[in-house]
């Protein structure tokens, strides 16, 4: 197993860092990057750090994700460091740095906005559900029975086909039914925040 091991970074190595996208500062005094047994291995602390650097300011990300283009980072956390503090008292492990769970519509990485949350509940609040194209959330009109079909989303990467309606109202009721449903189940098995946040998420969007 290629486990991280902090080593201490050379004089040349902490001299030749710069800036992650002109704003983010590696002051960290080990390599964050190493690599073990032939195999890259990164700091998990940097690997979450680097990754929100990457989405709020890389062109290249912006291109495949654009509504990241407005989001940002808080000038505190622009040094590493000062995230790492944060995330080694948070429930981190196998979950997904979430950044408007807690405040609807939050554009900003912040330590009162984020919260570590698992990929299935991260995916089932900002599910694909809504490149719906034409039709409202949720709905997908079929042309061989040119009927309307109500589809969702489990967050865990399957799509429940729920049933077909006659018009587009019918089936994206269904749709938010469904969701809703769904969304309060989970939430009532987490802790707060994240219980009353995912609840909020429900009365806001569904």
């Amino acid at each position: 197993m290629n486990t991280f091991q902090e080593v201490p970074a050379n004089k040349n190595s902490l001299a030749n860092r710069k800036p992650i996208y002109g704003v983010g500062i590696n002051d960290a005094d080990y390599v964050v990057n190493q690599i073990i047994n032939g195999k890259r291995v990164m700091c998990p602390y940097y690997a979450k750090w680097s990754s929100m650097i990457t989405r709020c300011y890389s062109p290249k990300y912006h291109e495949k994700r654009p509504t990241y283009i407005d989001c940002s980072v808080t000038k505190e956390w622009l040094t590493f460091t000062n995230f790492r503090v944060w995330m080694e008292k948070q429930d981190w492990q196998g979950k997904d740095l979430d950044k408007d769970i807690l405040f609807h519509g939050n554009k900003v990485y912040s330590a009162m906005a984020c919260v570590f949350v698992s990929s299935e509940i991260n995916k089932l609040l900002n599910s694909n559900d809504s490149a719906r194209g034409e039709y409202k959330l949720g709905v997908y009109f079929k042309k061989e029975n040119n009927k309307f079909l109500a589809r969702c989303s489990d967050g865990a990467g399957k799509r429940i086909h729920l049933d077909y309606y006659k018009n587009e109202d019918e089936a994206h009721e269904a749709y938010k039914k469904y969701k809703y449903k769904l969304i309060s189940d989970i939430a009532s098995q987490q802790t707060e925040p994240l219980k009353s946040a995912m609840l909020n998420h429900v009365i806001l969007e569904y």
